[in-house]
């Protein structure tokens, strides 16, 4: 036995060992006696007049949980009882609660839950080989070659599992994907190795009058357009139409994929040239990169658009008006090739060495580990081949870089069984996989030199090693992913670019708008993280992140400029995520609030308890009914006189009534269709609140359920796995260790980070490894 594979076996059996405790310390089970003592009285006068062998209420005879064995049998059935009496969902209002019994159950079945997990066979888990999504994709080129790749612009959707689209099970690899990554490889590697010439410049124009420019507001327009090459383009803007002669300057914004990356003062008061219809340019040269780009032009912050009649926003002698835009390029290419730069470590027409050390420090970083003699050879033979067909050291390194950027070994995360022919056997990560799995937990992208240098030297195996990397990552711009990508899959923000909202109903809707949504709500995310705040704060946190154009709208003075800041709140109609626009857009209808989506929101997202899909006989809301609030709740009244549907509407409802304060687009408001809203509840516990604040309240008290929530949440992100039986452990330690620091949320990062199904995995069973599982 190599010392390597012995030194990985010990630290195999001390993880075993680190269990051997908590088998030792066990509490012995329960006997037939101590089960009947906390049940029987319960389950004959209380739970039995509805959960019975004839009505079986929700499903459940109390008949067929009457043994200690069902303990172990019918564990998910008696977990959800658990919860359900945790929070004082069951017995249903009206029906008079023992507490005392209550409180025996609970306290025993969290006490024989517990001692049950602490007597399982520790079980990492483990990951099916998953590919790169499209995020981990585009962040990777990013990384590796410092090229800006848009793979959700190439690449087709990925599918989501668990609620997230980085889960091995469902990241499958069709025919047409196979032909995306061949030509994304083709395309990159030009990009990263092209020096020579560029084409003559083009213009390309989209305007109104040729019907081909996108008008989404009064104020602004946009286009998409394919740019060919990483270079610099000039943006013409036309504008049409004048104002008077006192007409304050406006500044003009253009944005570039959603981001805003240019601002100027324009003159918007007459020129003093005489002619039918004011027209004027504005010009700005843009570095852009390669790919399909959208380009947004438009005003910001213009009062004077307020003050105007619809009939006159497009009237040249009153107005002026965006309307064209005009692409000329490619014009010089950028001053800086980033490709080029970290892929041409030394000069490779000064000989093979040279092309040696490029090649092998490029499969380094794109493997994410050390590579072996025999690969960088393979990868010369390309350059070899090159040559030989008369082409050029460097077209044959992008021959080879195309090969790297095919490879398995770039493309999936790689993860090897050190037994393979011990099926079940559990053994720690490499310290290079384990810094793969970091680095695409927390950056959604390729481990650093530091970090891949540091798993190199084996520094990852001690708990300081690991943990000094990982402060070193969050304080890293790059943990900004985490928001992105957990976080907007989490609370469902990324569906706000999917989203319409009605724009008869909603005409305030517009892309700034919802930019600005997801901007605060991901910014709040990364300050919570940031600073360690604890995860109270994302159910009723008194400060959020907005700029002006946002305070304005959700009517908050006192906050000028475009730039977005932390802004602390004077009142109560606002505090943590349930209040901010992009989760109250994306949890309604595009013509109306929805108190079935948002109550189904909380319990899925905020309590972890989500409900079962509705039968497929349930009839829709009535529209137009709908359009009152109080028509609304005897709609959903009615739904709760029928027995199948009472259960689940019963726990959704009323926390869906409780954000009815805010319109389908996030506004705060007192009124709805002509009737004063109504944001009142009663929970199936007998909480009883008025209005969010108070709901935020009761929300704040369920704070181990929240805990738990986002504990499985972010453990199956981490993983890229959904949880099994086996990972109840994981989860409950992960739940105390955060409820121990108070709620800090980074505790819950490195409770994920040091877990055993994060550093460990289980071997293959051999049925599995057969069928090519």
């Amino acid at each position: 036995m190599s010392a390597l594979r012995r030194a990985r076996w010990l630290l195999g059996a001390a993880l075993a060992l680190s269990w051997a405790p908590g088998l030792r310390a066990a509490e012995a089970g329960p006997d037939a006696a101590a089960f009947r003592k906390v049940t029987q009285s319960l389950f004959e006068h209380t739970c039995s007049a509805c959960h019975n062998s004839r009505d079986a209420d929700g499903g459940f005879d109390v008949s067929r949980y009457q043994t200690l064995e069902s303990l172990r049998s019918e564990r998910a059935r008696w977990e959800l009882i658990l919860a359900k009496l945790r929070a004082g969902e069951m017995p249903p209002a009206g029906v008079e609660a023992p507490r005392q019994q209550i409180d025996a159950l609970i306290r025993f079945l969290e006490r024989e839950f517990a001692r049950a997990d602490a007597s399982a066979q520790p079980d990492p888990g483990r990951v099916t080989l998953r590919r790169l999504n499209r995020s981990e994709y585009s962040n990777t080129i990013r990384d590796l070659l410092g090229l800006e790749f848009r793979a959700d612009k190439d690449f087709p959707a990925d599918d989501s599992g668990d609620g997230f689209d980085n889960i091995g099970d469902v990241l499958s690899v069709s025919p047409l994907l196979m032909e995306k990554y061949l030509s994304a490889a083709e395309s990159i590697a030009a990009r990263a190795l092209d020096s020579g010439p560029l084409p003559n410049p083009i213009k390309v124009e989209y305007s109104i009058k040729l019907q081909n420019l996108q008008r989404i507001s009064p104020s602004t327009v946009e286009a998409t357009h394919r740019f060919d090459y990483d270079a610099e383009y000039d943006l013409v803007i036309g504008c049409t139409g004048q104002r008077a002669p006192d007409a304050k300057p406006v500044t003009l914004g253009i944005w570039l994929d959603g981001k805003l990356i240019q601002t100027t003062k324009v003159e918007m008061k007459p020129s003093g040239l005489v002619y039918f219809d004011p027209y004027s340019e504005e010009r700005a040269r843009l570095a852009l990169p390669q790919g399909d780009h959208t380009l947004r032009a438009g005003w910001i912050a213009d009062e004077f658009l307020a003050t105007l009649p619809k009939e006159q926003l497009y009237q040249p002698k009153v107005n002026k008006f965006i309307s064209s835009l005009t692409f000329v390029g490619p014009i010089a290419r950028l001053p800086e090739q980033p490709g080029r730069k970290r892929l041409l470590r030394c000069d490779p027409s000064t000989g093979d060495a040279c092309v040696r050390s490029i090649l092998s420090a490029l499969a380094q970083r794109a493997y994410r580990r050390s590579v072996s003699e025999a690969e960088v050879t393979q990868l010369t033979r390309f350059v070899d081949q090159a040559r030989a067909d008369g082409q050029s050291v460097e077209q044959g390194l992008a021959l080879a870089l195309q090969a790297v950027l095919v490879s398995p070994h770039f493309l999936f995360h790689v993860e090897r069984d050190d037994f393979p022919a011990a099926a079940g056997r559990v053994h720690r990560l490499s310290d290079v996989e384990l810094a793969s799995r970091l680095s695409y937990f927390l950056w959604s992208s390729m481990p650093d030199d530091e970090l891949l240098n540091a798993a190199l030297r084996g520094q990852l195996a001690t708990n300081a090693g690991l943990d000094r990397q990982v402060r070193r990552m969050l304080r890293d711009p790059k943990a900004l992913a985490l928001a992105e990508n957990f976080a907007g899959q989490w609370l469902e923000t990324r569906n706000l670019a999917s989203i319409k909202p009605d724009p008869d109903k909603f005409p305030e809707w517009n892309p700034e708008l919802r930019d600005a949504l997801g901007r605060e709500t991901q910014l709040f995310f990364a300050w919570i993280l940031q600073n360690n705040r604890p995860i109270s704060d994302f159910i009723d946190a008194r400060y959020t992140f907005l700029n002006d154009k946002l305070a304005s709208y959700y009517g908050i003075p006192g906050v000028r400029g475009p730039e977005f800041r932390r802004v602390a709140l004077s009142t109560r109609e606002r505090g943590g995520v349930l209040s901010q626009g992009s989760v109250l857009a994306v949890s309604s209808y595009p013509t109306r609030t929805s108190v079935v989506l948002r109550g189904k929101y909380v319990l899925q997202n905020i309590l972890g308890a989500p409900p079962p899909p509705p039968p497929a006989d349930v009839p829709a809301l009535d529209e137009r009914a709908a359009s009152s609030s109080a028509s609304l709740r005897q709609q959903m009244e009615a739904h709760r006189s029928n027995a199948v549907c009472a259960s689940c509407h019963a726990r959704m409802d009323p926390l869906g009534f409780g954000l009815e304060s805010f319109d389908a687009i996030g506004r705060w408001r007192t009124h709805d269709g002509g009737q004063p809203v109504d944001a009142s509840g009663v929970l199936p516990s007998g909480e009883a609140f008025q209005g969010p604040a108070e709901l935020r309240v009761i929300l704040k008290r369920r704070l181990p359920d929240f805990a738990r929530c986002l504990t499985e949440k972010m453990l199956t992100y981490a993983l890229g796995r959904g949880l099994r039986a086996q990972d109840r452990p994981t989860v409950r330690a992960l739940s105390d260790q955060l409820a121990a620091s108070g709620y800090a949320f980074q505790t819950l990062i490195y409770g994920v980070v040091h877990s055993l199904p994060f550093r460990s995995r289980r071997a293959e069973d051999a049925a599995v490894a057969r069928n090519g599982g």
